[in-house]
C-alpha cells in the first residue's frame, strides 16, 4: 500500500437536481445537462476556495448528488429514457465533468444514468470518480434498484464482460482507496463490506433522499457502514429536484461527512450549500484498522461462518434474458415472485 496522503478536505456539494422530463428530445436534454454541469463547476470552485481559506486544508475530493443532471426516470420506458437521458461513457457530459476535475485538480465523484454498448436499450445507474488528470479512476454501477435494470439483472453476461472486480471496483489513488455506494444501497451492508474487503477506505455516496431532523434509515445506515468498515463516508444529497410535479424540497438536506468511527463530523441543512465539508485523515484511519481490539470490526470478520447462507440468491440473477427490454412492472413482478417463494419456504 502506498504511503498515506496528508489530511485533505472533502466536500459533499448539495445541489438541486434538474429533471429532463420536460425536454422534448436528446439534444435539448443534453444541452440542459451541460448547463447544469457548468453551473455545478462554478459553484464547486467557489466552495473549494472558501473551504481551503476557512480551514487551511486543500480540497481534494468533491461528491455530487445522485442523478444531478436528469433526476429520476419516472414513468418513461427504459429504452426511451436510455435514448433521451442516459450518458455515453465517452460522451460530452462526462467530458465536461472530467474537465472540471482536471481544471480544479480534484477527485470528482458524480452519479448519472449511462448507456453500455453491450446492453442496447438498457441503462445503468453509475457512480463515477474522475481524477485530477481528467481520467476516470472508478466506475461502479448500482446493484440494487427497484425500478431500473442493474448488472445483476444481466449477471452472467456482465460478469463475462467486466469480472467481479468490475462489479466491486476500488480505486487506489493518491488520496486513499476509494469506492462508491449509490443511493439506497447504503442500506445494504454487504455492498459496503464487499468494497471494504477489497481495500476501500472512503466511500463516496451520491443520494437523493428525504431530509429530516429525525434519524432516517439512510442516516442511521451511513453511520453503521462507516463504523463497521472503519471507513469515511462523504454523502451528498440533492437540494430538491427541479422540473417535476413534486414539491421542490421533497429530497433536500442533510448531506454529511461521517468519520471512520461512525461519527458525523459535518452536516448540511436544507438548500443548495457546500457546508457538509470536513478534513479526511487516511493515516489515522489506517492506524485504526491496524490496531487489535474489540472495535476493529473489519479484522474480526469470520466470513466462513456465513458462506453457506450467502450461497444462492434471494432475488434471482439474470432476470432479463438476452435482448429483453423490461417495462417498469417487470421489477415488481420479480420481487413479488421472490416474496411468494420465501413465504412458501417459511422464511418470511
Amino acid at each position: 500500500m502506498t504511503a498515506a496522503p496528508p489530511p485533505f478536505a472533502a466536500i459533499a456539494l448539495q445541489l438541486a437536481a434538474r429533471s429532463v422530463e420536460r425536454c422534448v428530445d436528446r439534444a435539448e436534454a443534453s444541452a440542459q445537462m451541460l448547463d447544469t454541469i457548468e453551473t455545478a463547476g462554478a459553484r464547486l470552485r467557489a466552495a473549494s476556495i472558501f473551504v481551503t481559506q476557512y480551514g487551511g486544508t486543500p480540497v481534494r475530493l468533491a461528491v455530487l448528488p445522485e442523478y444531478l443532471l436528469t433526476s429520476y426516470p419516472g414513468a418513461i420506458s427504459v429504452p426511451a429514457f436510455a435514448e433521451k437521458a442516459a450518458l455515453d461513457v465517452d460522451g460530452p457530459e462526462y467530458d465536461a465533468l472530467a474537465a472540471i476535475a482536471a481544471k480544479q485538480g480534484i477527485h470528482l465523484a458524480v452519479n448519472a444514468y449511462e448507456r453500455d454498448a453491450h446492453f442496447p436499450d438498457l441503462y445503468f445507474q453509475a457512480c463515477v470518480i474522475l481524477g485530477p488528470s481528467g481520467q476516470t479512476v472508478l466506475r461502479y454501477r448500482r446493484l440494487n434498484s427497484m425500478f431500473a435494470p442493474t448488472p445483476h439483472d444481466v449477471w452472467s453476461r456482465y460478469l463475462d464482460l467486466y469480472g467481479i472486480d468490475g462489479v466491486f471496483p476500488v480505486a487506489r489513488t493518491e488520496i486513499g482507496n476509494l469506492a462508491a455506494i449509490a443511493s439506497e444501497e447504503i442500506l445494504y451492508p454487504e455492498i459496503a463490506r464487499a468494497h471494504a474487503l477489497r481495500g476501500a477506505e472512503l466511500f463516496v455516496h451520491s443520494s437523493s433522499e428525504i431530509g429530516s431532523p429525525l434519524s432516517t434509515p439512510k442516516a442511521i445506515a451511513r453511520r453503521a457502514r462507516a463504523f463497521e468498515n472503519i471507513a469515511y463516508i462523504v454523502s451528498a444529497n440533492t437540494a430538491g429536484i427541479e422540473g417535476t410535479s413534486l414539491p421542490l424540497a421533497s429530497a433536500d438536506g442533510n448531506s454529511v461527512v461521517v468519520d471512520y468511527k461512525g461519527g458525523v463530523i459535518a452536516e448540511a441543512n436544507a438548500g443548495e450549500t457546500f457546508t457538509a465539508f470536513a478534513d479526511i485523515d487516511i493515516a489515522a484511519l489506517r492506524a485504526q484498522r491496524r490496531k487489535p481490539g474489540m472495535i476493529n470490526q473489519l479484522a474480526r470478520q469470520r466470513l466462513e461462518l456465513f458462506a453457506s447462507t450467502y450461497t444462492g440468491s434471494v432475488q434471482p440473477a439474470d432476470s432479463l434474458g438476452a435482448g429483453d427490454i423490461p417495462d417498469r412492472e417487470h421489477f415488481l413482478r420479480v420481487q413479488q415472485s421472490t416474496i411468494e417463494r420465501l413465504a412458501k419456504d417459511g422464511l418470511i
